[in-house]
């Protein structure tokens, strides 16, 4: 989706090197913390250097920083970033990123409470959540409308061929041809899944 959405011009997508940004440092993007500890932690030189190189006035509507400690990124979260003309988004790697980084972004999202190897995959989903909300990305617009959070409900069960698999029938509504109650029927096992 992303991929057919790029390449009919409806989204462009950029993605930019930190080691592009350093001046020739010898600890290019990442350092030990003061203090101690494990891992490395991302400088706070080249991504003010790559922020303020990308930022040209008026270039991008939403800096995003992804952490873990974001707020939750989710449904609401993609409708209003899939409305703005640009977003830039921080991939977080390393232990961590130097704290004197955060003044520099609008707002940090976390995909989960759970440990990735890097921010790629965060901003993976991200941008995939994001894309399919841009209009005539998906090929019909009620495909956003019925799927799953698209009225901060989950879908409600589908259903295809054959009529009944392994003596497990479609219910009879769906089969009814009465789209009123087709609509219902699917409205209130919407809620029901989302309770």
């Amino acid at each position: 989706v992303v991929g057919k959405a790029i390449d009919s011009g409806l989204i462009a997508l950029g993605t930019h090197q930190l080691r592009e940004h350093t001046g020739g440092s010898p600890h290019p993007v990442d350092d030990h913390p003061y203090g101690g500890g494990p891992g490395m932690v991302m400088r706070p030189e080249p991504v003010y250097a790559a922020v303020e190189a990308l930022s040209a006035p008026g270039r991008h509507d939403r800096r995003v920083l992804l952490t873990p400690q974001g707020r939750r990124f989710d449904q609401a979260a993609a409708r209003r970033l899939a409305s703005l003309g640009s977003v830039l988004v921080l991939c977080g790697r390393y232990e961590g990123v130097d704290e004197r980084i955060r003044p520099l972004f609008d707002e940090e999202l976390s995909i989960g409470d759970y440990v990735l190897s890097g921010g790629e995959p965060a901003a993976v989903v991200l941008v995939d959540a994001i894309a399919r909300l841009v209009p005539g990305v998906l090929g019909s617009p009620e495909s956003l409308a019925q799927e799953t959070f698209g009225e901060d409900l989950l879908e409600y069960p589908h259903f295809t061929r054959p009529e009944t698999f392994r003596d497990q029938s479609v219910p009879g509504v769906l089969l009814s041809g009465d789209h009123a109650k087709i609509a219902r029927w699917r409205r209130e096992r919407a809620e029901e899944r989302t309770r």
